[in-house]
């Protein structure tokens, strides 16, 4: 590694330009700035060597114009951004020594300057993989976790369905809910994902929305006394079918419309009436605001992963340069992650 205070080259990722649809990998370029190593005097942030990046929807959708109270689109021209796993090399805080391991948002680059680290989490357990803070022990984890347990709440025996649930959030939220004791059916977009969702994590069911035409029909096969627990991440037409089939009291934990992605114009859900009807309980959430609880979250998820009790399947690609392609290509199986460095 280059010395402390030395200015070095810093290859990164950016944006060419704002997109409509879904991003191509020649909507980015991976261009060289410089970078010094050293934190700005009276600075008090931080200068960290990122090791993996996260390779999220949000990232996405971060790439096309638009407006939301938590994030925004990026800037054309410059590096891209999103949760990753970093070294530090300098730092202005006591709380951050040079050498510690941290996650937290960083530059889609191999160094980034951290103007405001209070969002950055020291990582205190390295017996298991690095890469698990991008997923599993990081913002998407936590995310499964928050929805599951702190929004939705399901009880033992209770019957809960999962779209998108061979994703980095789906595969998790149903190994927890089974843990708990729950019935778990969770849907995919291909026949892989679905034998991976029922062979080796562990659902109970698990079918192929782009193979049903007729969703209502697919739930009811698979949920004949009705649903609990519905984790949404796709909206839409599935969101509509899951509001015919859920149960008295159910409880609907709103994580994301992937359905909307690419969508020019949102989908109208047609049955929202039956919120009313059977005490319907939806509940959005962003899991930036359950930040404070990652301790309590780390005391549940850290045994159960050294226990064996969970099944986590992350696809790691090599080298910065080839981001673009991950993320271009990346689709909702598995955690999709980007080595940026081995430290």
């Amino acid at each position: 590694m280059a010395g402390v205070g030395e200015v070095i080259d810093n290859k990164q990722v950016i944006l060419k330009q704002l997109v409509n649809g879904a991003p191509k990998e020649s909507d980015m370029a991976v261009n060289t700035s410089s970078i010094s190593l050293k934190v700005e005097e009276g600075s008090n942030g931080l200068v960290v060597k990122n090791l993996y990046l996260s390779v999220e929807p949000y990232v996405k959708i971060r790439m096309k114009k638009f407006e939301h109270p938590d994030f925004s689109s990026f800037t054309p021209g410059s590096a891209m951004d999103g949760f990753g796993v970093a070294k530090v090399v300098d730092s202005g805080r006591p709380e951050f020594q040079k050498g510690d391991l941290v996650w937290g948002i960083v530059g889609w680059e191999e160094y980034s300057v951290i103007k405001n680290p209070e969002s950055f989490f020291k990582i205190h357990h390295a017996d298991v993989p690095l890469s698990y803070y991008t997923g599993i022990l990081g913002m998407p984890g936590m995310t499964a976790w928050v929805g599951l347990h702190k929004v939705a709440a399901p009880k033992k025996g209770e019957y809960v369905y999962i779209s998108g649930a061979s994703g980095a959030v789906g595969q998790l939220v149903g190994q927890f809910a089974k843990l708990l004791g729950c019935y778990v059916v969770g849907s995919a977009g291909s026949k892989e994902k679905v034998e991976i969702l029922k062979n080796k994590l562990g659902f109970d069911d698990a079918f192929n929305y782009k193979e049903e035409k007729d969703l209502d029909a697919a739930l009811k096969r698979c949920f004949p006394e009705g649903i609990d627990v519905y984790f949404e991440n796709v909206g839409g037409k599935m969101l509509d079918a899951v509001l015919l089939n859920m149960r008295l009291n159910g409880r609907i934990a709103v994580c994301g419309m992937s359905a909307e992605h690419n969508l020019e114009e949102p989908e109208g859900v047609q049955n929202l009436r039956i919120i009313i009807h059977k005490r319907i309980r939806m509940q959005g959430f962003v899991v930036f605001d359950y930040f404070p609880q990652y301790s309590e979250f780390l005391d549940d998820v850290l045994p159960k992963i050294r226990e064996g009790k969970i099944v986590y399947l992350e696809h790691i690609t090599e080298g910065l340069e080839n981001a673009p392609a991950a993320l271009a290509g990346s689709e909702n199986v598995w955690k999709q992650v980007v080595l940026v460095s081995r430290e």
